[in-house]
């Protein structure tokens, strides 16, 4: 039971009808789960309206109701409900959800970042450090929810703002410190993050992404909602080598640190080296600046320095030692993200969630910099989905990678041949090699089985999943498994 006031007392509203006075028993956005004496907040969504549902939830014996607009309700229920409007349900629902979950924030020191590229390995990497320093750290990202010993499966990069409160309450009861969490311009958007502020805001890098019909706009617009955490954190911590960094600053109202590998960053990497050696692929540099020494990561690339280089900023912060540090980005590790599997001596083997062709291209580009003997690129894509990816992806496969194995993905709807025969639309413009195999499974065997000494093979596109979606049925299946399978086959024969 919650004091209706106490609930409001963070929010500019108006009482259209009823009173105020007493509690409620639940907080609700759902109106399949509205219940007797809840307060029901209504969400206007892409698809569906909660206004729409005003009548139903009242009917139920709702006690508040909070609305932009005015609702119809039926004369025999409407006179036991408090009506509250307030200009925008969904920032409303934020507030709310604090005030309900007893403002676990305020006992958390949560870090936000935002970027199009990084955001999941960076939020792993910072929460490997500090736990390496003795910090108790609770996590929300794409992949999942870490609270303590639990990890809960993600269904958005940010979830909904009650949510959201809910993870910090069980975080803060946990004994929970600190709280790493991604933060996308979605989740900005639609006031997900709202009703608290972060101690530490981080902006990654942005690239033109989730344009179009229920995201964003434009690049304009998905750039001024990353920049939305900048003024809701009290220190935030931005790439200096993005050129837009200065754009995610326009508007901020929170110190500010920089990072990269210009001179003038206040965290900078000098120095920076390939490591390659026998089924490893990793980068070494020395960080400058207002922490100083040598830093080797088992990520391989560019963009890893970026990430750790974050990581270190954020836990400059908490008073993290250099040696902490070191010792714990040589084991972070993120389920998916370029995560080397051991299959060989002679050659390195990883899974990637690259599933567009920005992000293999990516990949691609870095895993040639280590001059592999030859670089197999295996990876489908989804059905129901664009037909321009598939052409792009083979595209960017057949121009950069030795050898592409091309096979399914999650067909969903799909005959998984035509997709296959769209990626190799793509690939007819370019000269690149490649093989078909439908069955994902005998596609790794024949990654593995015709691997060459030197080679780098990566699995992209399902990274993190484990499962295979097939006419709206999802079928278990981790690559992980697949590649304990066929190697256990082979040492059979």
């Amino acid at each position: 039971m919650k004091n209706i006031r106490q609930l409001l007392e963070r929010l500019d509203y108006t009482l259209l009808q009823g009173d105020l006075e007493g509690e409620i028993t639940e907080l609700v956005y759902d109106s399949r789960k509205a219940c007797e004496g809840c307060m029901f907040v209504c969400i206007r969504g892409t698809v569906v309206d909660g206004h729409r549902f005003a009548a139903d939830v009242a009917a139920k014996g709702a006690k508040v109701l909070v609305v932009e607009e005015e609702v119809e309700l039926p004369q025999d229920a409407a006179e036991n409900v408090a009506l509250v409007k307030v200009a925008d349900t969904r920032a409303a629902l934020a507030y709310l959800s604090a005030a309900y979950f007893d403002y676990p924030a305020d006992t958390l020191k949560v870090i936000g970042v935002t970027g199009t590229k990084g955001k999941t390995t960076t939020t792993y990497m910072v929460k490997s450090i500090l736990e390496s320093a003795g910090y108790r750290v609770g996590l929300i990202g794409t992949i999942e929810a870490i609270i303590g010993e639990e990890t809960i499966p993600a269904s958005n990069t940010t979830p909904e703002s009650y949510v959201v409160q809910q993870y910090f309450r069980r975080m803060a009861d946990a004994g929970c410190d600190c709280a790493v969490m991604e933060v996308s311009s979605q989740g900005l958007m639609m006031h997900r993050v709202d009703g608290f502020t972060f101690e530490i805001g981080i902006f990654t890098n942005i690239e033109p992404d989730h344009i179009g019909p229920n995201e964003h706009a434009s690049f304009e617009e998905y750039m001024a909602c990353k920049a939305m955490l900048f003024s809701r954190c009290r220190l935030g911590i931005v790439n200096m080598d993005d050129p837009h960094y200065k754009d995610i600053l326009k508007d901020h109202t929170c110190q500010v640190e920089t990072y990269g590998f210009s001179p003038e960053a206040d965290i900078r990497a000098e120095d920076t080296q390939l490591v390659k050696k026998p089924g490893y692929l990793g980068v070494s540099y020395h960080v400058a600046g207002l922490v100083e020494g040598p830093v080797e990561i088992d990520v391989p690339g560019k963009f890893s320095v970026y990430n750790s280089l974050t990581a270190i900023a954020i836990c400059h912060h908490f008073k993290v030692t250099l040696a902490d540090m070191q010792k714990a980005l040589k084991v972070a590790k993120v389920k998916g993200r370029i995560e080397m599997v051991k299959v060989s001596d002679d050659f390195t083997l990883m899974i990637d969630y690259a599933h567009n062709a920005m992000s293999l291209e990516s990949l691609l580009t870095t895993l040639r910099e280590y001059e592999p003997g030859r670089l197999v690129c295996l990876f489908g894509c989804g059905g129901n989905r664009s037909k321009l990816r598939r052409y792009e992806m083979g595209e960017v496969s057949g121009r950069l990678a030795d050898l592409t194995i091309i096979t399914s993905d999650n067909p969903r709807d799909e005959d998984p041949q035509d997709i296959i025969d769209d990626i190799k639309i793509g690939m007819a413009k370019t000269d690149g090699k490649y093989v078909e195999i439908i069955d994902r499974k005998e596609a790794i065997r024949y990654a593995i089985e015709h691997g060459k000494k030197d080679d780098v093979i990566v699995l992209a596109g399902k990274g993190h999943e484990d499962y295979q979606e097939i006419k709206g049925k999802k079928y278990p299946m981790d690559e992980r498994v697949l590649i304990a399978e066929v190697l256990e086959e082979l040492k059979d024969r």
